[in-house]
């Protein structure tokens, strides 16, 4: 196998898979909010219709949608400053 010898029992492509996980993270967190962005805009223009007293309690899941991608891109930094 193809080991460093500098970086003990590592391979040498260990941190291409690092990076690799790391943009996965950033890229599946991304298309996750996204989506449920799109989901949650979609049933708050629905409850606009039905019941428009509930618009502005019905914003929440927009912003946790929002919050996920954040968390992907807290996530994707912690892991690229640690390889």
């Amino acid at each position: 196998s193809a080991v460093n010898p500098n970086s003990g029992p590592c391979p040498n492509y260990a941190p291409l898979i690092g990076a690799l996980g790391a943009a996965a993270c950033i890229a599946l967190s991304a298309m996750g909010s996204a989506y449920g962005t799109f989901k949650a805009g979609a049933a708050v223009c629905a409850i606009g219709v039905m019941h428009p007293e509930l618009v502005m309690r019905s914003t929440l899941p927009v912003i946790m949608a929002g919050v996920v991608g954040l968390f992907g891109l807290i996530v994707t930094a912690i892991m690229a400053t640690s390889f």
